[in-house]
């Protein structure tokens, strides 16, 4: 059975953060991002402190984590992903930039903020929530598409041209 809520780690502008766990259904509809932190408070943010909101694998536990939390390395691919989607730049209000790769849908024009697939998925940060109005300027760098099927490439019933033409049978 899935949880109903999960942790991730918020980052603000002023560099401070917060762990605990969100709702799954977080969203901008209200004034405010709640969270549950470690201790079992309540902790009630405004959006417009809110730089991002990592969905983590494992929350902060020693202070070797006090200064990079998320375990977010890499801001930026070093490679074209493979995954279908849209590779974004983000350049966010206090001018830091970050990349990701967010779902081709309608999400990216209606939603109140973008859900992108970070470049090392394997650190500790899973998934990055960045609210709309944390989003300085946006830049679609590339459109990665699904990968077709052979078997869907080859129409059924349709035959394989032949290279050379038609040519008789010398024997």
């Amino acid at each position: 059975m899935p949880s109903v809520r999960k942790p991730v780690i918020v980052r603000k502008f002023s560099r401070d953060w917060n762990a605990g766990y969100a709702g799954a259904d977080f969203g901008q509809q209200k004034m405010e991002l709640e969270i549950l932190d470690l201790t079992g408070k309540v902790v009630r943010i405004g959006w417009e402190q809110v730089k991002w909101v990592c969905y983590v694998r494992d929350l902060p536990s020693g202070p070797a984590d006090q200064t990079n939390p998320e375990r977010l390395v890499r801001k930026r691919f070093s490679v074209r992903p493979r995954t279908a989607g849209l590779l974004l730049r983000l350049t966010l209000s206090d001018g830091d930039e970050l990349e990701g790769l967010a779902a081709n849908d309608r999400s990216l024009v209606d939603g109140v903020g973008l859900l992108l697939t970070p470049p090392d998925t394997r650190s500790n940060t899973q998934r990055i929530y960045v609210p709309r109005q944390a989003i300085e300027s946006l830049e679609v760098t590339s459109l990665i598409g699904a990968g077709r099927k052979r078997a869907e490439m080859a129409k059924p019933g349709e035959q394989q041209p032949g290279l050379f033409g038609s040519e008789p049978d010398a024997g």
